[in-house]
């Protein structure tokens, strides 16, 4: 990854550090790292990888 990324976070984060942040890199790929360290390790997922990531998280698929 470059260092021209712009990554955001939920506007319902609030303020605190706890947050995930995503990117739209090139190529169509999406990134997502944690906020507490944008320094640190990212997951990159393809197109198809990413809806189908939002797509199982938008019908409850990761909770707990």
């Amino acid at each position: 990854m470059s260092t021209n990324e712009v990554w955001f976070k939920s506007s319902r984060s609030g303020g605190d550090k706890e947050c995930v942040e995503v990117a739209f890199l090139g190529g169509g790929l999406t990134g997502v790292r944690d906020s507490k360290n944008p320094a640190g390790p990212a997951l990159v997922f393809s197109p198809r990888d990413w809806d189908a990531f939002v797509d199982n998280a938008t019908h409850g698929m990761f909770d707990r």
